[in-house]
C-alpha cells in the first residue's frame, strides 16, 4: 500500500533509503535542516578552492556498486572513479615514510622492504580478512540488527573466536614492527574504536583497504552524494532543505506529522536519518526508548577538529592521503577513549585532493583538508583551534622538509561546536558510535522505534554503524523494515 513517507535529513543514510522507499511506490519528501544536501558529506567553496567537509575516504566499491545495481543503475551513471596510486603515504619521522600502493603486490614489496619475511605473514593475513570481508560486508551487514539470531552462522561459528579476541592482538600476533603494526591498525579507525576494543573479526578492513584499494570519485564525495540525489529525483523523491524540524507529531503512539519551521505536516511514516539522539529529543521524554543514560554509558566514535586551507603554492612530498604518525599513537587513543581530553601531541591525517584533481583549488594552489581524530565533548574554543593549527602545520614543514605556514591564504575550521549546530550531533560526535563487541549489531540502538508505531531511523548510531557504505546499508535496512511493518 502507498504510504506518504517523511525522511528528516539528507546524508548518505537517508538518501538511500529515499530511493528504495520510492522504488517500492511509497510517495517520499525529504526534509533537510541546512541549505544544501548532504549531511555531514556537504562542500565547501572559497575563493575558487573547494573542500569535502566529511567523509573524503572512498572504500569498498562493491557497496556502491550494490547500492546502485538495486535500481539497475551503475555508479559510472552518476560519477567517475579513478583509483589512487599511492593509495597513502604514513609518514613516521623527518622524510621517514612508508607508501601504501594501488594493488596488494606492491605492498608486499614495501613491506618486505621495512621488515625481511613480513610479506609471507601480510598475505596470510590479508587472505584472512578476505574471507571475513565475504561474510560481513556481503551477508552480515545486510542484517536489520533485530534479533541475536542474525548473528550466527555456519561461517560465524567457525570465526566465533574473533568475535572475542581484539585486531590488536590478531595484527600483533603476526607483525612485531611497529611501523607496520600501526598501518594495520589504521583501518579500524574508521570503525570509531581503539584496535584493543575491536573485535578481530573486523579485519575484514584490511581487505578494504589493501585488497581492493582507495578511490577517488572526481569532483569529490559530493559527487556521490549528487548522484544518489539524482537518483531519488528520478524515482520520485521529493528534496526540501532549509526545512527545521522541531517536533515529531504523534497521536496514540503513532507518528502523524512533523512540525516544519512552525508548520504541521501530515505524514504516514517518519524515518529519520538525523542524529538518533536529537531525533528522540523530539519525541515526549515518555515515548524515547533511550534514556540520557544509555546513551551516556555508549562508546562514541571520536569527534574530529578539521580544517580547510587554501595554499597559495603546491604542497610538496604528500600524497592525496597522507597520514601523520610521528608521535605516539597509544597516548593520542588514551585521550581519546580512556581519559577523554585534548591530546598533547595529536596524530593527523591531511588530504590534498588537488593532487589528484585540478578543480580543487587554482593553478599553481593546494587545497588542504586536516583531520584531528579527538574525544567527543570536549570543551572546543578558539583559542584551542588556533593552538592546533599550529602544532600540525609547523609538523607538517617539519616531516615533509618545507615552508608551509607562510603560504596559507586562508583557514576554515570544523569541530564539535559545528558538529552540534549544524547536524544536532550528540555530544559533537562525528562518526557514530563505536563498532565495539558491546555495540555491534543487535546490540546498537534499533532502526524501527518500540514505542513509535510508524517512527524509524537510519544512519551511523544505528544498524550497521559508522562509514559511508554502511550508511548506504543502514538506509536499505530500514527501508526494507518499513515495507515489512507496511505489509502486516
Amino acid at each position: 500500500m502507498k504510504k506518504d513517507i517523511a525522511v528528516i535529513g539528507s546524508g548518505f543514510s537517508a538518501l538511500a533509503a529515499s530511493c528504495y522507499l520510492a522504488q517500492a511506490g511509497h510517495d517520499v519528501t525529504i526534509y533537510e535542516k541546512n541549505e544544501a544536501i548532504g549531511g555531514r558529506a556537504r562542500q565547501l567553496k572559497k575563493d575558487g578552492f573547494t573542500f569535502d567537509l566529511g567523509p573524503t575516504w572512498y572504500w569498498m566499491p562493491d557497496v556502491f556498486e550494490k547500492f546502485f545495481s538495486d535500481f539497475n543503475k551503475k555508479p559510472s551513471d552518476y560519477y567517475s572513479l579513478l583509483k589512487l596510486n599511492p593509495a597513502y603515504r604514513v609518514y613516521f619521522g623527518d622524510n621517514d615514510y612508508i607508501t601504501i600502493a594501488d594493488t596488494l603486490e606492491k605492498i608486499c614489496i614495501a613491506f618486505e622492504t621495512e621488515e625481511p619475511g613480513s610479506s609471507v605473514k601480510l598475505k596470510k593475513f590479508i587472505a584472512k580478512a578476505q574471507d571475513n570481508y565475504n561474510i560481513a560486508i556481503k551477508d552480515l551487514v545486510y542484517r536489520p540488527g533485530v534479533s541475536p539470531m542474525e548473528l550466527i552462522t555456519v561461517e560465524t561459528a567457525k570465526k566465533i573466536n574473533q568475535f572475542f579476541s581484539t585486531i590488536s592482538k590478531e595484527v600483533r600476533s603476526e607483525f612485531t614492527n611497529p611501523r607496520l603494526i600501526s598501518i594495520l591498525e589504521f583501518p579500524v579507525l574508521f570503525l570509531g574504536a581503539k584496535p584493543s576494543r575491536t573485535p578481530a573479526f573486523y579485519n575484514f578492513m584490511n581487505y578494504a583497504d589493501f585488497g581492493l584499494g582507495t578511490f577517488h570519485p572526481q569532483n569529490g564525495m559530493f559527487s556521490v552524494v549528487d548522484g544518489i540525489a539524482s537518483l531519488a529525483k528520478e524515482l520520485g523523491v521529493k528534496i526540501k532543505t532549509s526545512q527545521h524540524v522541531e517536533k515529531i507529531v504523534v497521536e496514540e503512539r503513532k507518528a502523524t506529522g512533523l512540525v516544519i519551521n512552525g508548520d504541521e505536516i501530515k505524514t504516514d511514516i517518519v524515518l529519520s536519518g538525523a542524529d538518533y539522539h536529537h531525533t528522540e529529543t523530539l519525541l515526549p521524554s515518555s515515548l524515547r526508548q533511550y534514556s540520557e543514560k544509555y546513551w551516556n554509558k555508549k562508546t562514541l566514535a571520536p569527534s574530529a577538529l578539521l580544517f580547510y586551507v587554501g595554499f597559495d603554492k603546491p604542497i610538496d612530498n604528500v600524497a592525496h592521503h597522507t597520514l601523520f604518525f610521528d608521535v605516539d599513537f597509544e597516548a593520542h587513543s588514551k585521550a581519546i577513549y580512556d581519559s577523554p581530553e585534548w591530546p598533547k601531541e595529536p596524530l593527523f591525517y591531511a588530504s590534498f585532493p588537488s593532487k589528484t584533481e585540478d578543480c580543487f583549488a587554482p593553478k599553481g594552489k593546494e587545497a588542504g583538508i586536516f583531520l584531528i581524530p579527538l574525544a567527543p565533548d570536549l570543551n572546543d574554543i578558539p583559542e584551542l583551534r588556533e593552538e592546533y593549527f599550529e602544532e600540525i602545520i609547523t609538523r607538517l614543514e617539519k616531516v615533509t622538509g618545507q615552508t608551509v605556514k607562510k603560504h596559507v591564504i586562508f583557514k576554515e575550521s570544523f569541530c564539535i561546536n559545528d558538529f552540534i549546530s549544524e547536524y544536532n550531533s550528540y555530544k559533537g560526535n562525528a562518526y557514530g558510535l563505536a563498532n565495539t563487541l558491546l555495540q555491534t549489531a543487535f546490540l546498537r540502538p534499533k532502526l524501527k522505534s518500540g514505542k513509535v508505531k510508524n517512527l524509524f531511523f537510519t544512519g551511523q548510531l544505528t544498524v550497521p554503524g559508522p562509514g559511508v557504505p554502511p550508511a548506504l546499508i543502514s538506509g536499505k535496512l530500514a527501508a526494507g523494515l518499513i515495507d515489512k511493518n507496511n505489509t502486516k
